[in-house]
């Protein structure tokens, strides 16, 4: 068995900046498919409260677990549908497990600290290294495997799955490295972690907001009014609420990408490399010894006779 997209020695290929820089995953069809689906279901599950009406009893009121049942089984089909679509292995998904692990291991060491958390940093980078499709796929079991580690589970998961996925996802939609390389691609990541990290406050705002009653009349949601006063409500209560938190997240994203980015991205592309998870697998039928050749003799014209 032989690794087709290893260059073979004094290749040409080897030395090129496209094969010494580990590209992104590809989407194929399927996995564009599969992506569309869950953010489309995940858009649905996060915005329709502020269209029901105010008799119906909804609001979020029991809609997680229907959510976190439509959640698995989509992830699980867009990683079906990347691997179908670019050929990747188990090292893929083992490597999302490692990055998983220590996402998770690092949202405790920042949490319920003005929003400093660490492990949106790394989002930021893998995502950028791995492709959308993984980097959605690593964003949700990130967050998942964080609020089993911090107890955190609850009626907000499946909604912190969806917004950290999101996230991930769009850092690897970003220009791809071959146009952007060094300190400008750390500048270009750093600016986008530091605009996702209010984005995914703001989104998670828009699910707790329609759960809190008690407040004053100019930032509570009020269910049945008319979508753009609700809208002015929900501006009044981020930057009331939740403003300074998603500044200090924004700000420890782009300190931490801007000092550590360059180094992470080397170590993780060097990985990525070395697993050449795109590359096609071919088998070749092991070559026989060549037979030994028996001596040559003149052929006698009478021997067949």
């Amino acid at each position: 068995m032989r690794n087709a997209a290893r260059p073979e020695k004094n290749s040409p290929v080897k030395s090129s900046p496209a094969y010494n820089a580990a590209r992104p995953v590809a989407l194929g069809p399927r996995s564009v498919a599969a992506l569309v689906l869950i953010s489309g279901v995940g858009v649905v599950f996060f915005g329709w409260p502020l269209l029901a009406e105010p008799q119906s009893g909804l609001a979020h009121a029991g809609d997680a677990p229907w959510l976190f049942a439509a959640l698995l089984p989509l992830l699980v089909a867009v990683v079906v549908a990347t691997i179908a679509d670019t050929g990747m292995d188990a090292k893929a998904v083992a490597m999302l497990g490692v990055l998983a692990a220590v996402g998770a291991a690092l949202r405790p060491l920042g949490a319920g600290t003005a929003g400093l958390e660490p492990m949106f940093f790394l989002m930021v980078l893998s995502g950028r290294v791995l492709g959308p499709g993984f980097g959605f796929v690593l964003g949700s079991v990130t967050m998942f495997a964080s609020a089993l580690l911090t107890g955190g589970v609850g009626p907000w998961m499946p909604f912190q799955m969806l917004a950290m996925g999101w996230f991930t996802m769009g850092a690897g939609l970003l220009p791809g490295p071959h146009r952007l390389r060094g300190r400008a691609e750390l500048l270009m990541l750093a600016g986008y972690g530091a605009l996702a990290a209010f984005a995914y406050g703001t989104v998670m705002n828009l699910h707790g907001w329609t759960l809190i009653s008690g407040m004053s009349s100019g930032i509570s949601f009020h269910a049945g009014d008319p979508l753009h006063e609700n809208l002015v409500r929900f501006v009044a209560y981020c930057a009331a609420t939740s403003l300074g938190w998603d500044l200090g997240r924004a700000v420890l994203t782009v300190v931490l990408t801007l000092t550590l980015g360059a180094t992470l991205l080397k170590a993780l592309r060097r990985a990525t490399r070395r697993a050449a998870f795109e590359a096609q697998v071919t088998f070749e039928a092991p070559q026989e010894p060549h037979a030994r050749k028996a001596p040559h003799r003149p052929v006698d014209p009478y021997e067949a006779l």
